[in-house]
């Protein structure tokens, strides 16, 4: 098992990696908790939730909350629907609040809990690779019909417990999708560990030393970022690789077009692209595409439109005055931020979109 320690600006918090770990899940909070709350979804709970339950202690008091997995659930009206249960369960400022899933439930559940009384505890139980980013760092949100996480806050958990026995469950299309953001912190952190993933022939779920390791590396680079800038003011937006156009694809598309890391993916491709050309930097894109395309990932786009795009790009939480600031690398764990003007960004956008369509 690994632990790494998140210093967040109020508190710190533990996250645990390891296999079997669920069934020991007292060992692992940060105190005693006489009302629990779980929140899971259809495709989750049948598998993991009893072993959570029975881990916890015997006289807690628990409520479920299983709703329907995907993006979707992410919504105002889910948020409203899971309070009013947590105002039936009769939980108080002293409660916990359990997020036992993907990235999904861990936004959903997290903000929820930010927001009950002004804030009680709650804990991330990921079941997904993708989700060992998006349980780090306390960014908790809900979707608008404008956008993705535009309503939100930055709200730490007390604890992440990360058992990757949950991952042999989970379909290809979601092991691309997790390790898109974890190649994501190799490229801006951690060059070795980006040797590393593309030295392997494949993913493989089913390796559990190799997941806790590659996990953990992750996680290291995302908690360095995350220690040093809480509130996304600098440093953490380089976290956003390939997410300005990945979220625009994702919302243009449709929401479950394509998984969450797979729009990432062509996302990174794109921002890798543009900043080869902006700083004439190797950026070892073929050996990227190469992993790309062995490991299945999804590199055709659909008719979509450049302009359409680009304005939700501008509305993206990274811009500012409708100006587009994009996650660039002028080297490997070279990060920064940079200003696109709107009309680069459009033939860009445009020819970059008439490339993918022939892929």
């Amino acid at each position: 098992m690994e632990q790494i320690t998140v210093k967040a600006s109020q508190s710190s918090y533990k996250v645990s990696v390891g296999a079997g770990i669920r069934h020991r899940l007292a060992d692992f909070l940060p105190k005693t908790y006489q009302n629990v709350f779980i929140v899971s979804d259809t495709r989750i709970a049948p598998h993991y939730l009893d072993d959570y339950i029975a881990s916890l202690l015997p006289n807690a008091k628990v409520t479920k909350k299983i709703i329907e997995p995907g993006e979707a659930a992410k919504s105002k009206e889910m948020y409203f629907d899971i309070l009013d249960s947590m105002f039936e369960a009769q939980l108080d400022r002293k409660s916990l609040v359990l997020a036992l899933g993907g990235g999904v439930i861990g936004d959903l559940a997290g903000f929820v809990a930010s927001t009950y009384m002004r804030g009680i505890d709650f804990i991330q139980l990921p079941t997904t690779i993708l989700a060992h980013d998006s349980s780090v760092g306390g960014k908790v949100a809900i979707n608008h019909e404008t956008g993705k996480n535009l309503i939100g806050s930055f709200y730490p958990p007390v604890a992440v417990v990360y058992d990757v026995d949950t991952i042999t469950t989970l379909p290809e299309k979601e092991v691309r999708s997790g390790y898109a953001e974890l190649i994501k912190e190799a490229y801006i952190g951690d060059g070795a560990f980006l040797d590393q993933l593309f030295a392997r022939e494949k993913l493989d779920k089913g390796n559990q030393d190799q997941l806790i390791k590659d996990l953990s590396s992750g996680i290291k680079v995302k908690t360095k970022i995350v220690e040093a800038d809480e509130k996304e003011n600098d440093m953490r937006k380089f976290l956003n690789l390939g997410h300005t156009l990945g979220h625009a694809i994702e919302a243009e598309a449709g929401y479950g077009t394509f998984t969450h890391g797979e729009a990432v993916a062509i996302g990174m491709l794109f921002a890798l692209e543009l900043s080869e050309k902006r700083f004439g930097a190797n950026l070892l894109l073929d050996e990227f595409q190469s992993w790309l395309e062995r490991n299945q990932y999804p590199l055709y786009l659909p008719d979509l439109s450049a302009a359409r795009l680009v304005t939700r790009m501008q509305m993206d939480k990274k811009s500012e005055n409708k100006e587009v600031h994009m996650v660039l690398l002028r080297e490997i764990g070279q990060p920064v931020t940079e200003k696109v003007d709107h009309d680069t960004l459009f033939d860009a956008v445009t020819s970059f979109l008439e490339r993918m369509s022939r892929t």
